[in-house]
């Protein structure tokens, strides 16, 4: 299917590409890597009027760390930078295993995280492990600038709570802490390549050889990622073993709302929803034990 017909810009200014988005309103488009945007418009899904590229806006690609108040991430960074950025291998190895599984090569060279943010799809691979880590976006339009929590972004699929106008900006995780450790794990039918048929992301906090503090996101079996709340409390409390972790994996597989489509059967996803959560767990735990010394 040919494409359709839309002007374009590439505003190097923050400033500049709110002001077009404002003014162009209704079938106007911010794109980042456009992987997603030009997937669904050769598929004749979406026909926008107007793109407006943020590609030549100086430090929207920026990645920057502060031990104290932890990592900014633009909206334009890659998947491929974030794979290279060592601070974020050392401090958020789970944000690293999800981006490892996205797609493939070229189309992590040009996709963003925001992107994969803002297309809130129930099976975005980022989105369990920057919940569970407690990630912001920060939003900004022509009235000024505002920082939520990711997880109050998502409201189904492909909705999310950015208003008309609205360019998401940049990603805040909250700076590593000394007990804390997170993991994702996911399943596809072809690896990477494929888009996640169950994922799960947890991170923990380890006192004295108990979970002190949980916290479980569960992808790709709900409308939106799905925290699952019930199985983190009945983590706390409990130590690192088989009792607990047949607990907790079975209670978020009961947590979970899967449905049944191509890429596999409801129960086939709450079986994987338990099997992920022990592995994620596990590794969350050794995480966090390495973060005492």
């Amino acid at each position: 299917m040919r494409l359709p017909r839309f002007e374009y810009y590439a505003p190097e200014t923050l400033e500049a590409a709110l002001s077009l988005l404002e003014d162009r309103g209704e079938g106007a488009f911010v794109m980042a890597g456009g992987t997603d945007m030009m997937v669904k418009m050769s598929h004749g899904r979406l026909k926008p009027k107007t793109i407006i590229s943020l590609k030549s806006i100086p430090g929207m690609d920026m990645i920057s760390f502060d031990p104290a108040n932890g990592m900014m991430i633009g909206a334009t960074t890659r998947l491929a930078d974030i794979l290279t950025d060592l601070r974020i291998e050392t401090h958020y190895p789970a944000l690293i295993q999800a981006v490892q599984t996205m797609a493939n090569v070229e189309v992590r060279n040009m996709a963003t995280l925001a992107g994969n943010i803002c297309n809130a799809a129930p099976s975005a691979d980022s989105a369990p492990p920057l919940m569970v880590m407690n990630a912001e976006v920060s939003l900004a339009s022509v009235r000024g600038e505002r920082r939520l929590p990711l997880s109050d972004f998502f409201r189904g699929p492909g909705l999310t709570l950015m208003q008309a106008g609205e360019i998401m900006t940049s990603i805040h995780l909250p700076a590593p802490q000394v007990g804390r450790g997170a993991s994702y794990m996911r399943i596809s039918a072809r690896c990477g390549v494929d888009i996640a048929a169950v994922g799960v992301g947890v991170e923990v906090r380890v006192q004295s050889g108990v979970f002190s503090e949980a916290r479980i996101v569960l992808g790709a079996v709900a409308p939106v990622p799905l925290r699952a709340s019930g199985s983190e409390a009945s983590l706390i409390g409990k130590p690192l073993n088989d009792e607990t972790l047949e607990l907790v994996s079975d209670m978020a597989a009961h947590e979970s709302k899967p449905i049944s489509d191509v890429r596999a059967s409801a129960d086939y996803r709450k079986r994987m929803v338990a099997v992920l959560t022990r592995r994620a767990i596990t590794q969350a735990y050794e995480r966090s034990t390495a973060r005492h010394s």
